[in-house]
């Protein structure tokens, strides 16, 4: 296998201003299942830090209250500790909309100046299209005198509310407001990835780009007046980065991004950049086997094609999604808003690959919904990808955005053969938990025929103790399968110019919006 084959040249990339290189070899790359685990990881990792070592984050949501253990430190408390202690911390922050539309713009002006207030810099930035975000989640840790210890974590994991579930799921109990269906603490899947070796420089690049972006944070007269006051706008220039760290590993990375194409536009992506799609479009036409699929939202037509026409082309295809059973957002608008791009993706789905399309959502051992928030993709059991993205236009074109694609140097010796470690590795345990597979029946799974049928016949035993009242022994595993959303022809006409304007815009330049490339 050549690397060539599955990951983007750098001429494919697109994007020939960055400083990214194509892609880093020597890493290891551990997927860390749910907020608890990484949040526990990265506690110790933060408290590991001292004088001179660094801490940069980029984040969506960061909520300084938020506990990385039951005990704590909180998230505020953790960062603040390191910078008195003599570390360097840097923050990029997405300035947010307004908090009674379930964003969190006050929380993530409160985290900045926490960190401001211990010595760091936390910028409040809002350097994308009017109402996109920077949807990046990502930290990086480098320490001067010991760089084998350098790490960065890359996903789709935030460091706020209701993001430390473990596998129980039973929530955590610091909750962000959800629908009702949720429940008072809502369940949440999500996965985030530890990288240690050459791919850390790679990350902290993608941080150096922003952070050095000589565009103001926001072009609010107001709120930069009120950030210079506040002393949240300065952006002192960070080190010189150190070498690489020293190979760690058998995984090669390649790093991914959305930049949306800007008047004012990025420095190190003057027209964008589409990365996450390009790879996307490039592995799908290599896929054979199995797609799998975990995914917040699932949505548009244009982004569903790709998997829609590799279904058409391998009869032998098949494709496992895993997505949430209710939408994050329960107004009478916003709800039908958020499912109509799914209904037309489902539908386009089905028709391509009829039964070998599978779409299930998860539920907790008491029946709670759980909410799936992860962004993760599995093709062949070759290439994985974890990121923040998600398989929609917004995601594709709009927002920033970063994902971490790997490809293990090792092949997996169980049959059938042509399957990588890592890929195999990650799809089987995301798998065994949605099954409640010990780890000893994991095996079992290495199969994409044998694994498409266990996740059926799951599905199948959960759908029939429900139908019958929930009586008699509940029957092992926590999938279901997902109902096609039904909206009457008035909803539609109402949330229509919501779903097209607000929740999954289109950010492509016009000509590729015509033509339907990306």
């Amino acid at each position: 296998m050549r690397i060539e084959d599955w990951f983007l040249t750098e001429e494919e990339r697109g994007n020939g201003a960055t400083r990214l290189e194509p892609w880093s070899t020597g890493n290891d790359v551990r997927p860390l299942v749910h907020g608890a685990t990484y949040f526990a990881e990265l506690k110790s990792r933060l408290e590991a830090l001292g004088k001179d070592d660094l801490l940069l984050f980029a984040d969506w949501r960061g909520d300084p209250d938020e506990r990385l253990t039951p005990h704590g430190p909180t998230v505020g408390a953790a960062m603040t500790a390191a910078a008195e202690r003599g570390a360097l911390v840097r923050g990029l922050i997405w300035r947010s909309h307004l908090d009674k539309l379930r964003f969190s713009s006050a929380e993530n002006r409160h985290l900045g100046e926490e960190v401001e207030g211990s010595g760091g810099q936390a910028l409040l930035d809002t350097r994308t299209k009017h109402g996109g975000s920077h949807h990046q989640k990502f930290v990086i840790l480098r320490h001067d005198r010991d760089p084998g210890r350098d790490v960065a974590f890359v996903g789709g994991i935030d460091l706020c509310h209701s993001r430390r579930d473990d596998a129980t799921h039973a929530g955590d109990p610091q909750r962000a407001p959800m629908p009702a269906a949720y429940g008072p603490r809502p369940p949440w899947h999500d996965v985030q990835l530890a990288i240690s070796g050459p791919a850390v420089a790679e990350v902290e690049q993608v941080f150096c780009e922003r952070w050095e972006d000589p565009t103001p944070e926001t072009r609010d007269p107001l709120r930069r007046l009120r950030d210079h006051v506040e002393r949240l706008d300065d952006a002192p220039a960070l080190p010189a980065p150190g070498p690489p760290p020293p190979r760690a590993g058998h995984h090669t990375v390649q790093l991914l991004r959305t930049y949306p194409a800007l008047r004012r536009h990025y420095p190190f992506a003057p027209h964008g950049e589409r990365s996450i799609a390009h790879a996307y479009l490039k592995v799908l036409a290599r896929a054979r086997s199995l797609i799998y699929l975990e995914d917040q939202y699932l949505w548009s037509t244009d982004v569903i094609e790709p998997f829609a026409r590799a279904l058409e082309r391998e009869p032998e295809l098949r494709m496992i999604v895993v997505v949430p059973r209710h939408p994050d957002q329960d107004g009478w608008l916003a709800a039908p808003a958020s499912l109509i791009g799914r209904a037309d993706a489902l539908r386009r789905l089905r028709a391509a690959g009829g039964d070998r399309v599978a779409v299930y959502d998860l539920e907790n051992h008491a029946g709670t919904p759980i909410y799936v928030h992860a962004k993760v993709c599995v093709v062949d059991d070759v290439w994985a990808e974890v990121g923040s993205d998600n398989v929609n236009l917004r995601s594709w074109t709009y927002d920033s955005e970063l994902s971490c694609a790997v490809l293990d140097e090792r092949e997996d010796p169980r049959p059938p053969g042509g399957a990588l470690r890592f890929a195999r590795d990650l799809r089987l345990t995301l798998m065994a938990e949605h099954l409640d597979l010990p780890s000893d029946e994991h095996d079992r799974l290495c199969d994409p025929v044998a694994a498409f049928e266990a996740f059926a016949r799951a599905a199948s035993r959960l759908e029939d103790w429900h139908r019958r009242g929930r009586t008699g022994p509940r029957p092992p595993g926590r999938l279901r399968p997902h109902p096609s959303p039904t909206l009457s022809r008035l909803q539609k006409l109402l949330a229509l110019p919501m779903y097209r304007l607000a929740i999954d815009p289109d950010g492509r330049p016009p000509p590729l919006r015509r033509s339907g490339g990306f």
